[in-house]
């Protein structure tokens, strides 16, 4: 399986996993709090899954596989924002610093197939 593949395959799952989690677990409820957000947690989860199913349906058409990779590459660029506007630890921002690159990656490649 080419890198760029299972790339999209991470994403596909873990922004469908993360969102759901946004939606339906409490302990994102804490989070969201801590995070000062609280009022963006249902429409992050919402967009999460949205924007997994778009990398499904961009195997198809790639302009949906674009547009949702941008979208999820917007979100992190949120959420580094937010973690840095607290002072998150560096180890607690890592995973939306290599979201957002793994989601920039994924975005290219399918600007490439357009």
């Amino acid at each position: 399986m080419p890198t760029i593949e299972l790339s999209t395959l991470v994403l596909i799952v873990s922004f469908f996993v993360y969102g759901s989690r946004c939606l339906l677990a409490d302990a994102m409820v804490v989070e969201f709090k801590r995070w000062g957000v609280s009022e963006l947690r249902l429409i992050t989860g919402v967009l999460e899954i949205l924007g997994a199913l778009g990398l499904v349906v961009g195997r198809w058409i790639p302009w949906v596989g674009f547009i949702s990779a941008a979208g999820l590459s917007l979100l992190m660029v949120c959420g580094l924002l937010v973690r840095l506007r607290i002072k998150d630890a560096f180890l607690q921002t890592l995973p939306a610093v290599i979201y957002l690159i793994v989601s920039v990656l994924v975005m290219w490649q399918f600007a490439q197939s357009l």
